[in-house]
């Protein structure tokens, strides 16, 4: 028996989906897209359910990836019971939710969540009335607490469908009723079906022969023409005035019981003018515990003494002692074996920098932060084709790419999340690469810094609104509801980052072990030494460095942070000198991201998008670096 969990961003559902699986869960992509959907098994009263957790969403007319998906999981039927959670201060938005439900005749419970939270916000709902009105079980709920589980896992044994109607006006009723004679049955009511193709959800065709779906189509735009407004916008319309309707018999206001500061806190974060100091605070905080504390303590910490002192002395030991072969000693412990590169690199590199990156996403998930910050670099990120949602995927490119990449699966369409994976490829650099960059440049000057993040900042923009004309598809719509400011929760923080790292460490280390097999394989057949002599020439002759930056821009490719110390190598040598130096870093920041990266752009847009991705970035990277050295020699200018 299946039970589906349906709610808006940000109401609990993953709190409560864990107090109803517990450790017994499965993360997969739907299939088709890139969105997760997480699943367990739980024994409740009357056997044992799957429990599937779906994506947060605001409408069930889909306007994303994440709210297809949400839909066809309805629509695609042999569903027990549905659990609609709904964030009590903002019940409006979950009404609205359940009115479709309503229409599609599918059984459902309502888990009233963070219901301790109304009370100092001076509401009062009646959740009897509500469960009155509607016909189905309303249960308050404070997930965080485990309040009102019990209730709810006794009330899912007793699946109920609504009762209650509504409609529309008449033009639209009687469209109704003739697409649902056209229909065959359904998992969901015939008029459900019916208003969604009136609302413009031509992805049901499929389920429909091409006779039915040119006689319903016609039924829609006849109807469309008697109407200015958008057909979907008048549906909508109607539904949030039948949700009014029920919350002015619910809801009842007195005054707080006692002032609290978060509420101006929430109206600060958004602010014009006082909002941008906290947006700068928050990304140096974020950028400060993941960059700084993840990526250099930790990482420096988990490199130098877990691995160099104990983990990598002991396999070479043991390698040593139980492998007479070399060539299968240099494949585990070797310049590229799997213990002494690949786990290094997935454990000590890249583990501190995703754990301490999930535990800063979960806490700004938590607090209500995330959707302000997008708010507030909404605008700039439009020129880029993208909408403020891109910024966390942007700033945790500073700390790790490849984690970057994987979080791109919160934008709205592939359009947004190629453009986002392709910059950060691009021109952001990783903490390992940026710490050694920001180094080197310390050791030129404060002009060549400023010189090195104008070039960047420039692409950036620049190649992004190409990006955005050229690559088809649409942009998303930016509609975000704005949860209120509250405390983050320990309990959530932890079960999210810990639900988060074990998925970091079944889906990501595999493609460091593979990365590194390829790389240990290329070295063997000289590969690496072929590409080296090949591309000598370009780099001595178009970007003026010496020859032997040619392996670190290879290294590069394999291992970011070790192709920014080959740099630095150079530097310390005294075989580059400040006008080199700014062309090398520019050109390595340019350069493709390291293979793990690469990989986990394959995994996410496909290995004929990621090679296009890395066909386009070798060459414009060399190319910007070359018109940078070119330019700093015709200009006459030295650092």
């Amino acid at each position: 028996m299946k039970i589906i969990l349906v709610g808006n961003p940000n109401v609990g559902k993953s709190v409560i989906f864990g107090h109803l699986t517990g450790k017994y869960v499965t993360v997969s992509n739907y299939p088709g897209t890139t969105v997760e959907i997480t699943e367990g098994i739980s024994k409740l009263a009357k056997g044992q359910y799957r429990i599937v957790d779906t994506a947060g969403v605001n409408n069930l007319i889909p306007m994303s990836e994440d709210e297809s998906v949400t839909r066809d999981i309805l629509l695609a039927g042999d569903i027990n019971n549905i659990i609609l959670v709904a964030d009590a201060k903002m019940i409006r938005r979950a009404l609205f939710l359940a009115v479709q439900l309503v229409e599609m005749r599918l059984p459902f419970v309502i888990a009233l969540n963070m219901y301790d939270e109304i009370k100092e916000r001076g509401m009062i709902i009646n959740s009897e009335k509500l469960a009155e009105i509607l016909g189905v079980k309303v249960i308050p709920t404070v997930a965080t607490e485990k309040k009102g589980i019990a209730s709810l896992i006794k009330a899912l044994a007793d699946p109920a469908v609504s009762p209650m109607t509504f409609a529309y006006e008449p033009k639209i009723e009687f469209a109704v009723q003739d697409i649902c004679r056209l229909l065959p049955d359904t998992t969901i009511s015939k008029r459900s079906f019916a208003l969604m193709w009136l609302a413009g959800d031509d992805s049901l065709a499929k389920k429909l022969s091409p006779a039915q779906v040119q006689e319903i189509s016609s039924i829609r735009n006849s109807l469309a023409a008697f109407y200015q407004k958008p057909l979907s916008y008048l549906i909508n319309e109607r539904r949030f005035e039948k949700v009014d309707e029920i919350l002015k018999e619910i809801i009842k206001f007195e005054p707080p019981k006692r002032k609290i500061i978060l509420p101006f806190l929430g109206k600060i974060t958004t602010h014009p003018v006082w909002g941008v100091p906290v947006v700068l605070a928050v990304l140096f905080l974020l950028y400060e515990f993941v960059g700084v504390f993840g990526a250099g303590t930790l990482v420096g910490f988990m490199e130098n003494t877990v691995f160099e002192q104990y983990i990598n002395k002991w396999a070479v030991s043991a390698v040593n002692f139980l492998i007479p072969w070399t060539i299968f000693r240099d494949f585990f412990v070797g310049e590229y074996g799997l213990i002494t590169m690949a786990l290094s690199y997935g454990f000590a590199i890249v583990l501190p920098i995703v754990g301490t990156f999930f535990i800063a996403f979960s806490i700004l998930e938590d607090s209500g932060y995330l959707p302000r910050l997008a708010i507030m670099v909404n605008r700039i990120f439009k020129v880029m084709g993208l909408n403020g949602k891109a910024v966390l995927p942007l700033v945790l490119g500073l700390g790790c790419d490849t984690m970057a990449t994987m979080t791109t699966r919160i934008l709205a369409t592939p359009k947004e999340r190629i453009i986002t994976i392709f910059l950060l490829a691009l021109a952001i650099p990783c903490s390992a690469q940026l710490g050694v960059i920001l180094g080197m440049l310390s050791a030129i000057s404060f002009s060549a810094t400023i010189c090195w993040l104008a070039i960047e900042i420039v692409v950036l923009l620049a190649v992004g609104a190409l990006a955005d004309r050229i690559i088809p598809g649409r942009r998303s719509d930016f509609i975000l509801e704005i949860p209120p400011i509250r405390i983050p929760q320990i309990g959530n923080i932890l079960i999210k980052t810990f639900a988060r790292i074990k998925w970091y460490l079944i889906e990501v280390i595999p493609l460091f072990i593979i990365g590194t097999a390829i790389l240990f394989v290329l070295d063997r057949v000289h590969l690496l030494r072929i590409i080296e002599y090949i591309t000598s020439p370009l780099v001595q002759d178009w970007l003026g460095l010496p020859a032997k930056a040619t392996q670190t821009f290879l290294v590069g490719f394999f291992r970011r942070d070790y192709g920014a110390a080959g740099l630095y190598d150079l530097l310390k040598n005294g075989l580059l000198n400040p006008n080199q130096v700014l062309v090398s870093i520019v050109t390595i920041t340019l350069f493709v991201p390291c293979i793990a990266n690469f990989l986990m752009m394959v995994r996410e847009r496909g290995l004929k998008s990621a090679l296009i991705m890395i066909s386009l970035i070798f060459p414009f990277a060399i190319l910007v670096g070359g018109l940078v050295n070119h330019a700093l020699q015709l200009l006459k200018i030295s650092f």
